[in-house]
């Protein structure tokens, strides 16, 4: 009787957890994608890579930066890198370059602007007053002689003269950020560097307008989709989009596989339903379907790396950026496996 009982135990206990898994939205593993578009590329260092540009869309020269004041151009299309060094009285944390044709920005930590007119070829330091708020943490090249820069305490400044002088876009800052982004329409969304609230700005607003999380899951990332809406990644592998472009109207939440305990770092469209995360390690998931249902990537797992940075430049050109010098490229949906 009592060997009965327990099994009776056991196996509500195992129905009980097949329903909730069933309510999280998710599979406990995944399927494996049929194929593998990425490849590992070799770039001459252990330093982090932070940001990747290219010229143009259609152009093989691109440049990525990182910790160590690290700077490497392409001139392939990203197949191989060259370290170039700059004179420097140390060795910045460039995080985040740009072009806009021949002309390019990048910036870093502690504070320090650079700026191109030549692809690269030279590059000039752009004084910064000292009362900056916070330090540089994002530039977008917006056309001849224009830019706009973010700090890390969320400051939004333009320049429409090379950097000569610079307009302040919101009348305070946010605080501290996790991660800011821009979409093509000039929007920004921000996590906190807690990641308990985040806050959004558009063109023409004087301040950042904060929001509260929805759910008790703390904000790892946040980014704009290809159709203006927001999406975010939380803690334990959550996935959510916005239903409409409102920022405080959102669908179900989704955890892929929550079997696994990795988070996910980033995300980024390379089609208007192709959908690629990158998580720690190594971990890359796939939707065809702008979301809905989710692949594995498993071609990649093997990568010692924690992937956290994806970016497109249209798209047959991609790149993914991993710790200590790791970079992926995209190669095509059927010849890389």
């Amino acid at each position: 009787m009592r060997r009965a009982t327990s099994f009776l135990q056991k196996f509500l206990g195992i129905v009980a957890i097949a329903i909730l898994c069933v309510g999280c939205g998710g599979n406990a593993f995944l399927p494996s994608t049929p194929f593998n578009p990425w490849k590992v590329v070799s770039v001459p260092t252990d330093s982090n890579l932070l940001d990747l540009a290219f010229v143009s869309e259609r152009s093989p020269h691109g440049w990525v930066v990182g910790t160590s004041a690290s700077l490497y151009e392409t001139t392939d299309g990203g197949e191989t890198w060259e370290e170039r060094t700059l004179d420097l009285d140390q060795p910045y944390r460039f995080t985040s370059v740009s072009f806009s044709g021949k002309e390019g920005w990048i910036v870093g930590q502690p504070s320090i602007l650079l700026h191109t007119d030549d692809e690269g070829k030279s590059w000039s330091r752009i004084p910064l007053s000292e009362k900056l708020p916070g330090a540089p943490n994002t530039v977008e090249a917006l056309g001849s002689q224009a830019a706009e820069m973010t700090t890390d305490i969320g400051a939004i400044y333009r320049t429409a003269d090379g950097g000569k002088t610079w307009k302040a876009m919101v009348e305070e800052a946010v605080g501290v950020v996790r991660n800011i982004a821009r979409s093509p329409n000039g929007e920004y969304v921000a996590v906190s560097a807690r990641g308990n609230f985040y806050s959004t700005w558009q063109p023409g607003q004087e301040a950042w307008q904060p929001h509260n999380r929805n759910s008790s899951r703390r904000l790892q990332n946040m980014g704009f989709t290809n159709d203006g809406r927001l999406w975010l990644l939380a803690r334990g592998g959550i996935i959510q989009f916005a239903a409409v472009e409102d920022p405080e109207t959102w669908g179900d939440s989704v955890n892929p596989e929550f079997s696994t305990s990795w988070g996910l770092l980033d995300l980024a469209y390379r089609t208007p339903n192709e959908v690629w995360v990158a998580g720690g390690s190594g971990n890359l998931l796939l939707s065809q379907d702008g979301g809905k249902t989710w692949e594995k990537d498993r071609f990649v797992e093997d990568v010692p790396s924690n992937l956290y940075r994806i970016k497109f430049f249209g798209t047959e050109k991609g790149f993914i950026i991993g710790q200590q010098g790791t970079l992926l490229k995209y190669v095509s949906g059927m010849e890389a496996a």
